[in-house]
């Protein structure tokens, strides 16, 4: 028995694990990299394994970074079931379809390039088609029920706590006789949340695959970053600019539409929001279909007029002639994806607002190296946005505070309910933040801990 890592090794994305069991070869999770050029270009590297052996997929959410490459994965041989919980698989239907067409858009404008400079075409990574073909294989599974996906291998299903769907999975292995129990965290989300519940509590592993985003920092809550919020839009509202907002579509643009709808009830400021990403409001739909994994005082919240994604001043938009109209109105509220800045409509709002001092952009969730949201936070003077140079006179808000991930003092505690494992393994975390977070574990919860590089492979059973 033993895993391979294959991906979100010292680094945030690419979430991608293989499982041996005897004759039994399966993936944990097949994710895009994401960030800047440089990890782009890793999601057209071969795989480590031949797709055509694998024999299923466990999926622990529909992010992206987590599901994004299962198409390629399709296109290049796989044939077998993907298993997830069903709001994952409803998510993961229109994400991969989404996915799949900006791919289709990003080779289409590369390959005007290179034929002007005499370049030979450039494929997509993967296309609809592709797309199509892996939602049939998606198979879903209810949180808490134990499935045998083969010989040797059972799967649990556990609330990690991050968005709609999310999982961290327990995998009871057994070959020639000997037993262990992996667990693979996937994302873990911060307690109290709202709308979905917090992440279950497990007492015993024998190893503990275990995210580490936020391995070397605490959210900041000086203020608390909803009251934070609030105040930057009474600012807005006051000076006329707009609040533009890098959003996720999954997770959390459904966030802040929850923490908005209390803003504006509770203030009565008199400010209308913008969801502008034909995603986001397919996942909103989604939530609304998924009632069955949201926490208290969201089902409270369902029986009220309006609910919780629809109040006055909330507006959705779908065509691109509605998102460009928005390049005109003044002291509103943007919320648009990437949540990375990295792609997608946020890139125009952002053109039209980095420029303006009474606009504010707000950074509500973690940004990879590389992206256009890393620079913001890190202070850039201007950005390179469609060929021009845009200065940035906005104020930039950091309000991570409100990620989805749990932080360093989050993944402690989370982790403090384990008996020490066998093995503590650290991914999906960049360097500094996984090598943090590994030194805690050992001195404070004695955990033996690895950080592993990419394409390591730790066995398992052995004593």
């Amino acid at each position: 028995m033993f895993i391979q890592v294959c991906g979100a090794a010292r680094e945030v994305t690419g979430s991608c694990y293989v499982v041996e069991v005897g004759d039994t070869r399966f993936l944990v999770d097949c994710g895009m990299h994401q960030g800047g050029e440089k990890e782009f270009k890793q999601n057209f590297d071969a795989f480590a394994f031949d797709p055509h052996e694998v024999d299923f997929v466990v999926l622990t959410h529909a992010h992206i970074d987590h599901s994004g490459l299962l198409p390629r994965l399709v296109k290049q041989g796989f044939s077998g079931s993907i298993y997830a919980t069903p709001a994952t698989c409803d998510l993961v239907e229109i994400m991969l379809l989404d996915s799949a067409y900006i791919q289709e858009m990003e080779a289409e404008w590369q390959t005007r390039k290179a034929r002007r400079a005499g370049r030979r075409e450039v494929d997509p990574l993967y296309n609809q088609d592709d797309a199509r073909k892996t939602i049939p294989k998606l198979k879903p599974v209810d949180y808490g029920k134990s499935r045998e996906l083969a010989p040797g291998v059972t799967a649990f299903f556990h609330d990690a706590g991050h968005i709609l769907g999310s999982a961290f999975l327990e995998l009871r292995l057994e070959e020639k006789g000997e037993k262990v129990k992996v667990l693979f965290s996937g994302d873990l989300g911060q307690p109290d949340q709202p709308i979905i519940r917090d992440p279950e509590i497990i007492e015993q592993t024998d190893y503990l695959v275990m995210e580490s985003t936020y391995g070397d920092r605490l959210h900041s809550h000086n203020g608390e970053p909803v009251k934070e919020l609030a105040e930057i839009l009474k600012e807005a509202k006051r000076s006329g600019g707009n609040v533009v907002i890098p959003a996720f579509a999954v997770g959390r643009t459904q966030e802040l539409l929850y923490f908005l709808r209390e803003i504006l009830d509770q203030s009565g400021l008199d400010m209308h929001v913008y969801v502008d990403s034909p995603l986001a409001s397919r996942a909103t739909e989604i939530f609304r279909r998924h009632r069955e994994v949201f926490d208290d005082m969201a089902w409270r919240l369902v029986g009220e007029p309006g609910g919780i994604f629809d109040f006055p001043q909330l507006h959705y938009t779908s065509s691109a002639e509605e998102s460009k109209e928005l390049n005109e109105k003044k002291g509103v509220v943007i919320i648009s994806a990437s949540g990375m800045a990295d792609a997608g409509r946020i890139r125009h709002h952002l053109k039209h607002n980095l420029w303006r001092p009474e606009s504010h952009i707000v950074i509500a969730g973690f940004q990879a190296r590389g992206t256009l949201g890393r620079r913001l936070l890190e202070g850039a003077d201007s950005v390179h946005l469609f060929g021009e140079e845009i200065a940035v006179k906005a104020h930039v808000h950091d309000l991570t505070g409100l990620s989805a991930h749990a932080d360093q003092g989050q993944l402690l505690a989370w982790a403090g309910h384990f008996a020490p494992p066998r093995l503590t393994i650290l991914t999906h975390g960049e360097p500094e933040s996984a090598l943090t977070l590994g030194k805690l574990l050992e001195e404070r919860l004695h955990f033996n801990v690895m950080v592993p590089e990419k394409y390591d492979i730790i066995e398992l059973g052995k004593k």
